[in-house]
């Protein structure tokens, strides 16, 4: 199978149809062997019901409904699973994310070698109050602190080389930083294309606020775990070691000046609190640092969603 493309999706039961059809004339014309696999994260409109009716036309089409709603990355996760195709193409749901871009991408990753390939929707029609402006601004920070040089860290439509789909886990809100996730995990050929953004025709965004600081959040979880991720302890034993170091200098200092003039008195002077802070505070990140340790050690699989029902299995 050559194409594997893998859309979340939550209440978008209206682009459904219209977005499976634009898929399957792209597809035909490029004469591509594909599957798309739709991803239902726990829709309450009728969009697995739409799944339902498509697959009656179109065979090519794979279903998996959530028993509810984890989120994107969930999701994404889950397609990236069951995904079989040489090439893994992601797209989001709402018809903003144009098929015909598909064909380019595949030719990116196959014969230019790319193990990603991240979309750029350089004209955008979002507001720029509310997303774009925030977007330039955590994509900005996302390229300072990676040294992957995206424009666009979050756009939905992506390409990938198999491999690297089956390398990643993505989890909590870590979807927009897949870029980041493949390079931690050895693939460094990532490029870029620009990409038609079309205007919303169905429904409403899913996205506030809120998710601009949940991204700077995550872009800070991926930071330190692809730093400590398999070594807290090196982490949080230096700075414990800091801090019960700035303790025992302060003791000692205490100390002397108690054995120089027996008169000091030593708990009226903020270097006795100082010390007994940073001995405290020392100890507890060695705690944490073996607690961190231990759990990396015994983690379980974090990614298990509850799955109501599959179509195309």
């Amino acid at each position: 199978m050559q194409i594997s493309v893998v859309i979340p999706l939550f209440n978008e039961a209206d682009s459904l149809p219209e977005l499976m059809e634009w898929i399957d004339k792209v597809m035909q014309d490029n004469k591509f062997i594909y599957e798309v696999i739709m991803v239902d994260d726990g829709s309450d409109d009728d969009s697995w019901a739409v799944i339902e009716r498509l697959r009656v036309t179109y065979s090519s089409l794979k279903g998996i409904r959530f028993q509810r709603n984890y989120g994107k990355s969930a999701a994404l996760n889950e397609g990236f699973k069951a995904a079989q195709g040489d090439i893994v193409v992601t797209m989001d749901a709402d018809l903003q994310d144009s098929p015909d871009e598909i064909p380019e991408f595949y030719d990116m990753i196959t014969n230019q070698g790319f193990h990603l390939v991240s979309g750029w929707k350089k004209k955008r029609y979002d507001n720029t109050f509310t997303k774009n402006i925030p977007s330039k601004i955590y994509n900005a920070v996302a390229r300072k602190s990676s040294g992957i040089i995206l424009h666009d860290f979050n756009c939905g439509i992506k390409a990938y080389q198999l491999k690297v789909v089956k390398s990643i886990e993505v989890f909590g809100e870590m979807h927009r930083y897949i870029p980041i996730l493949a390079k931690w995990a050895g693939f460094k050929k990532i490029g870029e294309k620009v990409v038609v953004h079309q205007a919303r025709k169905y429904g409403t965004t899913k996205f506030g606020w809120e998710r601009f600081v949940n991204g700077f959040l995550d872009l800070m979880t991926i930071q330190f775990l692809s730093k400590f991720g398999k070594k807290p302890m090196q982490f949080f034993g230096l700075l414990g070691t800091l801090f019960f170091l700035v303790g025992v200098v302060a003791i000692g200092s205490i100390i002397t000046s108690k054995l120089i003039d027996p008169e000091f008195s030593a708990t009226n002077k903020p270097a006795f609190y100082i010390a007994l802070t940073s001995i405290l505070i020392g100890m507890q990140l060695f705690l944490a640092g073996f607690i961190a340790e231990l759990i990396n050690r015994n983690a379980a699989d974090r990614n298990n969603y509850l799955i109501a029902e599959k179509q195309g299995w």
